[in-house]
C-alpha cells in the first residue's frame, strides 16, 4: 500500500480538507461591514445614483400636425365689361385697399351708351308730359259729354304706355352708368395683388381674368387630425358654444424658425371623415400684421388638446421596461433603491408624464438606475458629481 501525500508540516492533505471548507462558508456568511460582507472590501460598494425629487403639478398635452397656410379671402378679378384694356393701374404684388382702381378698359363707348340713354330719357319725358296733357283734356271732354268713354280710354292708355317707357329708360341710363362704371376694374377686396393675366392693349370680354388679389392677415391654416385620434374628439366636442379656449389654442411652427408669435384659434372642423385619408379636416385661423405667413407655406400646427392634473413629469431617461412594465426606481429611507411600476402618460417638451405609481415628494433615481436592481443599496449623488 502507498502512503497517503504529506503536507509541508508532515500532515496528510486529507485532514486539511474540512478546515477549508468550513473557513469558505464563514466567508459566505459574512455580515455587512465584516470581510466578505456587502460593505466590506471585498463585497460591491453602494451604486452611485442622483436623485430627483418630484410633485405633482398640471400640464397641457400638445400634438403636432402639418398643414399649409391659405389666404383669408382669395378673390379672383374678372372684367365685368368687354373692350380694349387700357392700362394697369396696381403694382403687381402690392398691397391694395378693397375698392382700389386695378385696370381701366376703354371707356369712350360707354360714355356714349351713357349719352343715348340720357338722351331717351329725355324722350320719354317728353311722351309721358305730352300723354299726361292730353289725358287732362280728354277727362275734362267727356266729364262735359263731348268725349266718348273709348276716347277716354284710349288717353289713359296713351300716358300709362308713356309712364312705363319712361321707367324703362331710366333703367337704361342707369344701366349705361353702371357699365361705364365697370370700365374700371376695382379691388373686390383688401389684399395682395397677384400678377396681371392680361396685358393691355388686349381685347378682353366679360368674365376674363385679369388678376388676383388675397387677403394675408388674418390667415388660415388647414391641416389633418387622424379620425381615431382622442385630439380629433376633443377638439370637435370643444369647437362649439362653450369651448374650452385654453386647451384649444394653437401655435403655428414654421420651417427653420422659432414658434410663431400670434397664438390662433380653431375655425373649424369638419363632421365627416375622408374615406380616402381617414383623416378629419381642420382649419385655424392665425393673425398675419406683418405679413410674415404665405399662402402656400407648409407648417406645423401645434394643438393643445387637453390638460393634465395631478400628474408628475420624470425626465425621460428614469423610466425603464420591466416584465411588470414601465419602472421607476425611487430611493427608499434607508438609502434601498426600490422599483415601482408606472403608468405612463404622454411624452412632453417638459418629460415624461406618469399619471399613476408615484407619490408628490418620491426621490425618483435620475442617473445610474441602468443597472439597479429593487432592493439594492445606493449612495446618492449631488448633481454633477457622476461626472467628475
Amino acid at each position: 500500500m502507498h502512503a497517503p501525500p504529506m503536507t509541508g508540516r508532515g500532515l496528510p492533505s486529507w485532514l486539511l480538507l474540512p478546515a477549508v471548507l468550513a473557513l469558505a462558508a464563514c466567508s459566505q456568511e459574512g455580515g455587512e461591514g465584516q470581510p466578505g460582507g456587502p460593505g466590506g472590501p471585498g463585497g460591491m460598494p453602494p451604486a452611485p445614483v442622483t436623485v430627483q425629487e418630484v410633485t405633482t403639478r398640471s400640464v397641457v398635452v400638445e400634438a403636432d400636425y402639418t398643414g399649409r397656410v391659405r389666404g383669408l379671402r382669395q378673390a379672383e378679378v374678372r372684367a365685368r365689361v368687354g373692350g380694349i384694356l387700357e392700362t394697369r393701374l396696381y403694382e403687381e404684388g402690392e398691397e391694395v385697399a378693397a375698392g382700389a382702381p386695378l385696370f381701366q378698359v376703354d371707356p369712350a363707348p360707354f360714355r356714349i351708351a351713357v349719352q343715348r340713354a340720357e338722351a331717351a330719357l329725355a324722350n320719354a319725358r317728353a311722351e309721358l308730359n305730352q300723354a299726361q296733357r292730353e289725358w287732362r283734356r280728354v277727362s275734362r271732354l267727356f266729364e262735359q259729354g263731348v268725349a266718348s268713354e273709348r276716347e277716354r280710354d284710349l288717353a289713359l292708355s296713351v300716358r300709362e304706355l308713356a309712364e312705363a317707357g319712361l321707367a324703362q329708360a331710366e333703367a337704361g341710363l342707369a344701366q349705361a352708368e353702371l357699365e361705364l362704371g365697370y370700365a374700371t376694374v376695382r379691388a373686390p377686396v383688401a389684399g395682395f395683388t397677384g400678377l396681371e393675366a392680361v396685358t393691355p392693349g388686349n381685347l378682353i370680354a366679360a368674365g376674363d381674368l385679369l388678376t388676383t388679389v388675397t387677403q394675408l392677415d388674418p390667415v388660415q391654416v388647414r391641416f389633418s387630425l387622424p379620425a381615431d385620434a382622442a385630439a380629433a374628439r376633443r377638439a370637435l366636442a370643444r369647437t362649439g358654444a362653450g369651448a374650452d379656449q385654453e386647451t384649444l389654442q394653437l401655435t403655428l411652427v414654421q420651417r427653420g424658425a422659432p414658434p410663431y408669435p400670434e397664438p390662433g384659434r380653431m375655425d373649424f372642423l369638419a363632421s365627416t371623415v375622408d374615406p380616402a385619408t381617414g383623416n378629419v379636416m381642420a382649419q385655424a385661423v392665425f393673425p398675419n400684421p406683418e405679413r410674415i405667413l404665405r399662402p402656400g407655406e407648409t407648417v406645423r400646427v401645434r394643438l393643445a388638446t387637453e390638460r393634465l392634473s395631478g400628474v408628475i413629469v420624470v425626465p425621460p431617461e428614469a423610466v425603464s421596461q420591466s416584465p411588470r412594465g414601465a419602472t421607476v426606481f425611487v430611493v427608499g429611507g434607508e438609502g434601498k433603491a426600490l422599483a415601482r411600476v408606472v403608468t405612463l402618460g404622454p411624452v412632453l417638451e417638459e418629460g415624461q408624464v406618469i399619471l399613476d405609481g408615484l407619490e408628490a415628494g418620491a426621490r425618483v433615481v435620475v442617473n445610474g438606475q441602468v443597472a439597479l436592481r429593487d432592493g439594492a443599496r445606493v449612495e446618492v449623488q449631488a448633481p454633477g458629481d457622476e461626472a467628475r
